[in-house]
């Protein structure tokens, strides 16, 4: 008697085969959905939150968002993302990326594009889109807190 000579299979566990399979199908693609899309979600929209603020010139709600160390002040955070600061003028931004660089460290390293611009300049707009600044702003998980990327 070959394993191919086995003879026919019960109803029973060719359902318990599917339903085993189904369940792992569903578990490795939710997973794969949280990897892609809704991992560093909350870094993100601490970021997000961030870069509107700095959008509509509310420096202090930015600033506070930001919560910088106490030898960073308003007036450094401004030299930086004022109206006349570094990276200014911000009217519109996009969310490039978030990845955790080094891994296993512990903040998150999230990517925004700033523009000069509203709305947002597409690539056919090359004046425009050429003039777009990438911005990489560092999350701490443990607390929210921004900051510059170390080096």
């Amino acid at each position: 008697m070959d394993l191919f000579d086995a003879g026919p299979e019960h109803p029973g566990s060719r359902k318990l085969r599917y339903a085993v399979s189904a369940i792992a199908f569903v578990l490795l693609l939710s997973w794969g959905l949280w990897f892609f899309f809704l991992r560093y979600s909350q870094e993100k929209r601490t970021v997000k939150n961030f870069m509107d603020a700095v959008a509509a010139n509310d420096m202090p709600k930015a600033y506070h968002i930001w919560n910088a160390h106490t030898d960073f002040t308003l007036q450094d955070f401004t030299r930086y993302w004022g109206p006349n600061g570094f990276y200014s003028p911000v009217k519109t931004y996009r969310l490039e990326r978030a990845e955790q660089l080094p891994n296993g460290s512990s903040g998150v390293v999230v990517t925004v594009e700033v523009s000069g611009y509203e709305p947002f300049p597409t690539p056919q707009e090359t004046i425009k889109f050429a003039q777009n600044r990438e911005v990489s702003i560092w999350v701490e998980k443990s607390d929210q807190s921004l900051s510059f990327p170390p080096p």
